[in-house]
């Protein structure tokens, strides 16, 4: 049934809500409600000192080994300890994107434009483009972590054992290798629908705009009539 109130009013049920004040409060605490998201990225930045701490005592083991014992390393362990340095290194990044570009994009705009040190990704950062890069970072530690595997796999090869002390197994080092795969198909994935909402908001902005400019020029053709 049609609201004649409305209609003789010259409002519609939109003006109507936005001039409810209890739906003015619902939406401003909604709104606000955001900010509860803010000790969670506090919290990851507690965390990411945390990983710096953890990477400088696995830096400082390295290099009192390096200095005591240089006869003792192989080139394996040097490269074990290296892959364990790139690991926290690689997940700090992943910190880093979530903290500024979660941030960004579900709590407030950081307003860095024009800084020098501004990173590149976060000039065009939205909710798919972070889970891309999410996705790809988390596709790096993975990385990290299978070639840490087949290294100790194949020292302990080497050494005549055939699985290590219960460590490592031929199961085990399979589904590493099926979740790293499956990781790929999911970025992969991740990436083409990225790619797939991009064309269609392209298209629905030229549609736009087509429209415009054909209203435009119908409006030019009713003014120059109207002048005859």
């Amino acid at each position: 049934m049609v609201d004649v109130t409305s209609q003789n009013s010259g409002t519609t049920p939109l003006d109507a809500t936005v001039r409810n004040p209890w739906a003015r409060s619902i939406g401003s605490l909604i709104f606000v409600s955001r900010w509860l998201q803010a000790p969670l990225y506090l919290g990851l930045i507690v965390a990411q000192l945390v990983y710096v701490v953890v990477f400088m005592i696995e830096l400082w083991h390295l290099i009192t080994e390096v200095v005591l014992h240089p006869g003792d390393l192989k080139e394996s362990v040097i490269m074990l300890s290296v892959l364990g340095l790139i690991d926290v290194v690689m997940i700090a990044n992943l910190l880093i994107m979530v903290i500024i570009g979660g941030y960004e994009t579900f709590v407030s705009r950081i307003n860095v434009n024009g800084h020098p040190d501004q990173p590149e990704w976060l000039s065009h950062v939205n909710a798919n483009v972070l889970k891309v890069k999410l996705a790809m970072a988390i596709i790096g530690i993975s990385s990290i972590h299978l070639l840490k595997t087949f290294i100790e796999v194949g020292g302990m090869s080497e050494s005549g054992i055939s699985h290590g002390p219960e460590k490592y197994t031929p199961t085990g080092v399979l589904w590493q290798v099926v979740i790293h795969v499956v990781f790929i198909f999911s970025a992969l994935a991740l990436a083409w629908i990225d790619k797939m909402s991009q064309t269609a908001a392209r298209a629905a902005h030229h549609e736009v705009q087509r429209d415009a400019r054909h209203e435009e020029k119908r409006a030019r053709h009713e003014a120059e009539h109207a002048e005859h």
